[in-house]
């Protein structure tokens, strides 16, 4: 079969030209790099990666296919993928297609037979940046470039409100004792897995759900999700997440979650040079004096100045590779976050006890 050509335009000029796969034409966004070895379904389907070119450093990607069930939202909302080697050929039994499929179907155009680690170096010294593909202006890079600067700077977007659910609903038991309310910026399905295996009742807020519209429910805790965009721009949910710390009652962050309730405590937040995005993560736990491998997506971070200027503010973890800011609790408030994800969809589970340490909260409270 002969390959139809694809090209990948950087916001500096810099140009990549390879073979299309998913859907044939154009679409740009930030481009971000993963260093995950394997789980493309689960990253693909983050709605934290919403708008963004993702490149996998693993050399083979599609080679296991895809699976309903280990999909992180309804659908991928990522501006594209950029792969060494793309395989239509997968070998897991239980696939229920393959990936090349699966991204025609979505709408997804990628770019495969490209040095990646060249890419990648690229990026990791010059840091993230815009940038397109197309199948579409192969000879044409004035045409292209015009596309490319159509494509909006990450930096000041608000992209939560348009990836959230619009109405809310339930998941897990009913019957449970524990009922918390998640807003969701971006959530990932594992994330309420992990909540409804504990016995927690939940309901999946809106971004712009207001606290009089949550207490009407009865929580006895409070979710804030991970999701796409800059924390700085959320005006309305830092808003509702100090409305929640004046209740008392117990809340808990997860990476924009964690950079929500940062900024409701006055601590500033900025674009990270390339960000962290990998399923490992070396973290240390200033309160146990542990360290695990996390899974991470996140371009922003919190200001570690302005954390420990706060009295009432507590690091808890910290990032290994460049010492920021990983984790924080309230001293004067049921409240913490991290910056990495304890759902580990994909990664592995060293995080999980995060979650135990939030029913223990509640049931303290």
């Amino acid at each position: 079969m002969i390959k139809q050509k694809a090209t990948l335009l950087l916001a500096d000029g810099t140009v990549f030209h390879g073979s299309l796969i998913g859907n044939p034409g154009t679409n740009g966004g930030e481009i971000c790099f993963n260093t995950g070895m394997t789980g493309y379904q689960e990253i693909y389907t983050d709605p934290s990666y919403t708008g963004q070119i993702i490149v996998t450093t693993t050399s083979h990607i599609g080679n296991y296919g895809v699976i309903d069930e280990e999909v992180e939202s309804d659908h991928p909302t990522i501006g594209g993928i950029v792969v060494n080697t793309f395989s239509d050929v997968y070998s897991r039994l239980d696939a229920s297609g393959s990936l090349q499929d699966y991204l025609v179907k979505n709408g997804i155009t990628g770019i495969a037979d490209i040095d990646t680690r060249k890419l990648v170096k690229h990026l990791r010294s010059k840091g993230a940046m815009n940038a397109i593909i197309s199948s579409k202006f192969e000879d044409d890079l004035v045409g292209l470039q015009a596309e490319l600067d159509k494509v909006p700077d990450m930096d000041g977007l608000e992209l939560s409100s348009t990836v959230c659910t619009q109405e809310p609903y339930f998941f897990g038991d009913e019957s449970a004792s524990i009922k918390v309310a998640c807003m969701d910026f971006g959530i990932k399905k594992n994330i309420l897995r992990n909540l409804a295996d504990r016995g927690v009742y939940c309901k999946v807020f809106p971004a712009k759900a207001t606290l009089a519209e949550m207490e009407e429910w009865g929580p006895n805790a409070y979710f804030l999700s991970n999701g796409p965009g800059d924390p700085a721009v959320m005006e309305y949910a830092v808003k509702t997440t100090k409305d929640i710390l004046e209740t008392g009652k117990p809340l808990f962050g997860i990476c924009l979650g964690h950079q929500l309730l940062a900024e409701s405590c006055g601590i500033s937040t900025y674009k990270m040079h390339h960000g962290h995005r990998g399923l490992n993560h070396p973290i240390k736990n200033l309160m146990t004096g542990k360290s695990e491998i996390t899974s991470q997506n996140h371009g922003f971070n919190i200001t570690r100045e302005d954390t420990e200027q706060n009295p009432d503010v507590e690091i808890t973890h910290v990032h290994l590779n460049d010492n920021t800011v990983a984790g924080i609790r309230l001293k004067n408030k049921p409240a913490f976050s991290v910056q990495y994800h304890p759902e580990s969809s994909p990664g592995p589970h060293d995080s999980r006890y995060l979650f135990d340490d939030f029913l223990s909260l509640i049931n303290k409270n």
